[in-house]
Order: C-alpha cells, then structure tokens, then sequence
C-alpha cells in the first residue's frame, strides 16, 4: 500500500532520469571537442587536432544513420550521431579555414582532383562537404538496394561502431613508438574515458544490439590502455633526445 503511494513520485522521477540520461547520451560525446574548438579559435592554430578524428567519426556516424534503416534502435543513440556529424562538420570547417590561412603554400587542392597524395587534405571546406556527400549517397545507395539482407545490415551495425571503437587506437599506438605521451591531454583522455563508460553502460542498461555493447566495451579498453601508458611513461620517462618533436596528440592520427 505504501510502495503504490510513492507511484506518484517514483513515476516521475524515473521519467526524469531517462529524459537526463538520454539528453547525456546525445549530447555527451561532443563535450570533449568544445575546449578544442575554442583552443583552436583562440590561438589560430589547428596543429594540435588531427582532422582525421572527423574523418573517423563521420563515417562511423554516417554508418550507424544507415544501420537505423534496417534496424531501429534508440532514438538517442540516432540523434547522437546527427548530433556528431554536426560537430565534426563544424570542427572541419573551423581547421581548414585556420590550416589555409597560415599555409605558405597557396596551390588549391580540391576533391575534384582525385588525388589520393592529398585525400582529407583540401583547400576548402566545400571539399570535405562534397567528399561526406559522396561516401553518404553511395553509401546509401548500397543499403538501399541491400537493406533486405539481415547479413548485410548486421555488418553495417557492427561496421559503424568498430569504426568508432578503433578511434584510439592511433593513439595508443603512437604513444607505444615514441614511448612517451607528451603532448597528449591526460584531461581529454579522461573525458573520453568516462564518456565511453557512460555510453556502454547505456547500451547495456537499455538493450540496444549486440554491436554496440560489444565496441562500446573495445572502446572502453583502448581508452584504460591509453591511460595506462600515461602513468608508465610517467614513471619511467624517456631521456629527451635533442631535436626531438612530439607533435600534438588527438585522439587519432
């Protein structure tokens, strides 16, 4: 009698939390890239971000949309990736608008050209617009004609998330050869860490498909290995060779 006097209350509530929760999910995965963008505003400088980190997660994103055809999931987990692809256009807009103005060399490079030497490495932002475009409509149109096929779907699911899951592993691999982390945000892997744990325990709690908790738990290992390095190299730091330069570290290359 009293647990259903507190239905008023516990209804509600739980309401709440799943609204908070889904808000976290949809909007979490952007957090990260905030101090960056305003980082690379304020100093005019787009070194320290590797624009393939976009490159990365637009495709895996772009997957996931087109995974959502065949196979219906959380509506959060389809805003997130809209919400992610918005991101990593305006992050893409902001680096190559920063690159051309500080670049010596004024040769234009364009999609148009089709040449791989210059692949994600453009002039102008309509470039990598008409490059997401392209992958976008082909990859469409492959789904399109194949969304019957539960063989097909269930690999573009497993695609999208393996994409997004192996987003750290440049990372990881480039702190192991110059066995050092210098350079690299230990706040932003932190970040990246809690957030991924937030998402897998997401997928998990609310049944979303086998894909997803699988890669979400892959990320979650390569982000704890990330830190692991963090705390190694600095407890056995590398003599620093003279010259020596450790480019600034996104989370891929």
């Amino acid at each position: 009698m009293e647990a259903e006097g507190l239905d008023w209350l516990l209804v509600p509530l739980h309401q709440l939390v799943s609204w908070v929760a889904a808000g976290a999910m949809v909007f979490g995965g952007v957090v990260p890239y905030i101090p960056q963008y305003r980082d690379i505003r304020r100093t005019q400088n787009a070194d320290g971000f590797s624009t393939h980190v976009c490159l990365v997660l637009l495709v895996a994103n772009i997957l996931r949309i087109l995974f959502w055809f065949g196979r219906h999931f959380e509506s959060p987990l389809l805003w997130q990736s809209i919400v992610m692809i918005l991101t990593m256009l305006l992050m893409l807009k902001l680096c190559t608008e920063v690159r051309v103005a500080n670049e010596l060399n004024i040769k234009r490079r364009a999609f148009a050209d089709f040449d791989p030497r210059h692949f994600w490495h453009w002039s102008s932002f309509t470039d990598y617009v008409q490059c997401v475009l392209a992958f976008t409509g082909v990859a469409g149109y492959v789904t399109y004609l194949s969304i019957d096929s539960t063989l097909f779907v269930e690999t573009l699911g497993f695609l999208a998330v393996l994409t997004e899951a192996m987003l750290g592993v440049p990372q990881l691999y480039r702190n192991h050869r110059h066995r050092s982390t210098e350079g690299m945000s230990l706040k932003m892997v932190l970040m990246w860490t809690s957030g991924d744990t937030f998402k897998t325990a997401y997928f998990l709690l609310n049944g979303a498909p086998l894909q997803f908790s699988v890669c979400g738990l892959l990320q979650v290992l390569v982000d704890l290995a990330i830190l692991g390095q963090a705390y190694a190299f600095a407890r056995h730091p590398q003599k620093p060779v003279p010259h020596a330069v450790h480019p600034a570290s996104a989370k891929a290359l």
